[in-house]
């Protein structure tokens, strides 16, 4: 029997608030953070997003970061995450540096600083030899991981939009397979320029706040924002006297192979990932109490997504919602943001609203407006989706002190 994978720790940042008790608050008032530009140096200013309502100064306050050190704000949004990821977990200094492996997905990395500075770097790299070095995604996580005081252990997956889950798939495979004891996982991805420009060149972007699975949904919205979660076996846990927030109980990785960025119109993909989550979580359908859907607003991705999870849960649908018109779509980072809301959901019995949401679409689900569960929220999927059908989902469970209560 594989030994059970526990969450003992969990921090995110997103434009509706720095750390679980801003954003826990803005899910409740169904208090949307997609605002006009602020902060984001761009022309696109017809464009909302959802930006971390800070500047890059102000990151560097809050992480604790001197104000001359070079770092992307990328980096500088998983620093703060995985601090309070780490924090709630319990992990000293040492457990970090010698037991716990960091995996951060990103796809932007340091492209914040390094578009800043472009024209004098193809002129005169001598000058921007800093900023050159925190570019890529794998600077990215070393930055993070020297921030917090240094880890046994760092990788950086970039698939997209399913990074953060595919972060978190990868850390459970590692502690499964003996190859890590704990694991950080997560992702962070700061707004820039180059991917608001490539998503504008796509015509996949809402001029309002998004609607996912809305009949007049015309896009998404581009955001940022971090999530990290604490993996390790419930033994692990109890051993370091840490309590469990939640669990992993399944989690599925496929591939529809259809297109470079949209799905297939049966959602082959997802419909895979989340079969493969419910089966290897030893789990029915009927069991799932509700499903943070990937739901990005565009008319493809809505209408994919729907048409797979009707092929998984027949006429009994349950409670859906996407998140996306709180914090816009933070590709990279959305699958750890809100697998983070669901453990806020689990944990509070508050479950987010689709905001934003008027008007059925026969091609998808009808989502819910949120509010508080009359039963717990036990067992719950997370979806997220990627270019190229890059499709995972997490099956994320209610930690309680029975330990068979969720077998």
């Amino acid at each position: 029997m594989e030994p059970r994978i526990v969450i003992t720790g969990f921090g995110v940042i997103s434009a509706i608030g720095i750390g679980k008790d801003e954003t826990l608050a803005a899910l409740e008032r169904g208090e949307s953070g997609v605002a006009p530009v602020k902060y984001l140096e761009t022309g696109l200013k017809d464009f909302p997003v959802g930006e971390v309502k800070a500047t890059d100064l102000q990151l560097k306050s809050i992480a604790g970061i001197e104000r001359d050190e070079t770092i992307s704000r990328t980096s500088l949004m998983g620093v703060i995450s995985l601090r309070e990821a780490c924090a709630q977990a319990g992990l000293s200094g040492e457990d970090l540096r010698k037991r716990t492996t960091l995996i951060c997905g990103t796809t932007v990395g340091g492209m914040d600083l390094s578009e800043k500075c472009y024209l004098e770097m193809i002129s005169d790299n001598a000058q921007c030899t800093d900023v050159i070095r925190v570019h890529d995604c794998g600077a990215t996580t070393a930055k993070i991981a020297d921030a917090i005081g240094g880890v046994r252990a760092i990788t950086t997956p970039s698939t997209a939009c399913s990074s953060a889950a595919n972060a978190m798939i990868l850390g459970a495979n590692l502690i499964l397979s003996g190859q890590a004891d704990i694991v950080a996982a997560g992702a962070s991805e700061c707004l820039s320029s180059f991917h608001l420009n490539g998503f504008n060149s796509l015509m996949i972007l809402d001029r309002q706040r998004c609607r996912p699975f809305d009949a007049n949904r015309q896009g998404l919205n581009l955001g940022e924002g971090a999530g990290f979660v604490i993996l390790e076996t419930l033994e692990s846990a109890r051993a370091r006297g840490a309590k469990p927030v939640g669990e992993l109980l399944g989690y599925g990785n496929a591939c529809d192979a259809f297109h470079q960025t949209a799905s297939s119109p049966e959602g082959e993909g997802a419909f895979l990932a989340m079969t493969q989550a419910l089966s290897k979580g030893k789990t029915s359908p009927e069991e799932i109490d509700y499903i943070n859907a990937h739901g990005t607003g565009t008319p493809n991705n809505d209408a994919s997504e729907s048409a797979a999870i009707r092929r998984v849960f027949g006429d009994r649908l349950p409670k859906i919602s996407s998140t996306k018109a709180f914090t816009g779509h933070t590709t990279s980072a959305s699958g750890a943001i809100e697998t983070a809301f669901c453990l806020l959901a689990a944990e509070s019995g508050f479950i987010p609203g689709n905001i934003g949401w008027e008007n059925a679409d026969a091609n998808c689900i009808t989502p819910t407006l949120g509010g508080n569960s009359p039963e717990p929220l036990r067992k719950i999927l997370c979806n997220a989706f990627g270019f190229g059908g890059n499709d995972s989902s997490l099956l994320l469970g209610r930690f309680d002190d029975d330990e068979e209560c969720l077998r």
